[in-house]
């Protein structure tokens, strides 16, 4: 016989072992899928039931154990395929002890052969981890979204800020390029970590690495290795590449020779809370390579960064040294 190619198929019982084979599956396949079955004649009373669990484990699903405003949703369903015949579909959520479980119920008709109906078949699925998982979606994007908007913003402004102290088109590109990268590479790091930040040493290492020919010797980085929210983690990676590429340009990562020491206490601040303060201290020998005027290198490490994180910051360079301290507040970082 030709193989009609169906996957879909139902092959119907030849005898009655087989039938009863048939309805043990069916009750298997109802107890792994989670599926409750109820039939009720056309006054309500149960015929049979499969599968019953809490909050329908009862004589009838009806009344005792859904709260009355469920109940009656089902109460007028049954009630109306029982008049039309039609099929009835709701979703509902009950309270319980750890949230809200959420079913999804179908009430179909059970019709004689000739149509009449003589019962209702009644069929609850739960889909509270499913619902679970949608909240948990729609709390991500939005989270994205929010986060998403706050990097356009750091762009927009390093964007205009760039222009404001790039002389050419190309000087522009070329400083625009790099901190668009800077912050790439920090992104990277918090969209690793689910959203939740970066480590400070990574971060450090990351952003100073793009610049040194050997990052373990360019880079001795000491003391305590926080973990940065998000934002912290963009700013004092975007502080950690202006000062990068200063001191490729002007200081120690100018000589094969030079490195940079990055620092990291924590210190008691006001209230008694901990803050972070963060070192970058470099030797540039003579001043004579240093730029004159102010340029938005500057203003990001003494202005833009410490602003957005609420905290404050010092640039000095005297006697042929270089030393960027900058103070973080507890907000901005973990430390367990």
């Amino acid at each position: 016989m030709k193989d009609s190619g169906r996957s879909d198929e139902i092959i119907a019982p030849h005898s009655a072992e087989s039938g009863m084979q048939l309805g043990r599956a069916l009750l298997h396949a109802l107890h792994n899928a989670g599926i409750s079955v109820l039939y009720q004649d056309r006054e309500m009373k149960t015929v049979w039931a499969r599968n019953m669990r809490p909050p329908w484990a009862s004589d009838t699903a009806d009344s005792g154990i859904l709260p009355p405003a469920q109940a009656e949703r089902i109460g007028t369903a049954k009630r109306n395929v029982v008049a039309s015949g039609n099929p009835e579909h709701l979703e509902l959520s009950i309270p319980a002890d750890d949230g809200v479980r959420w079913f999804q119920v179908w009430v179909d008709a059970d019709h004689d052969d000739g149509g009449a109906v003589q019962g209702v078949v009644t069929t609850m699925v739960e889909t509270t981890e499913q619902k679970r998982r949608e909240q948990t979606l729609k709390t991500l994007l939005r989270e994205v979204s929010h986060r998403s908007k706050n990097l356009l913003a750091i762009i927009q402004s390093i964007a205009t800020q760039t222009s404001r102290y790039s002389d050419t088109l190309t000087d522009f590109l070329t400083r625009f390029r790099g901190r668009l990268q800077s912050l790439a590479s920090s992104q990277d790091l918090v969209t690793s970590s689910n959203w939740r930040g970066a480590a400070l040493r990574e971060l450090v290492s990351g952003q100073v690495g793009r610049y040194g020919a050997d990052p373990l010797r360019s880079l001795r980085f000491r003391g305590a290795n926080p973990y940065l929210n998000p934002n912290a983690a963009l700013h004092i990676g975007l502080a950690m590449h202006e000062l990068a590429v200063n001191s490729v340009s002007y200081g120690a990562l100018s000589r094969a020779d030079g490195f940079v020491e990055v620092t990291a206490d924590l210190t008691a601040a006001s209230a008694g809370e901990t803050a972070l303060s963060l070192v970058w201290a470099e030797a540039i020998g003579t001043n004579d390579n240093q730029p004159s005027e102010k340029r938005f290198g500057s203003v990001a490490l003494e202005r833009v960064v410490p602003a957005s994180l609420n905290g404050t910051a010092t640039l000095e360079i005297t006697g042929g040294r270089v030393e960027y301290r900058l103070v973080v507040p507890r907000g901005n970082f973990e430390t367990d």
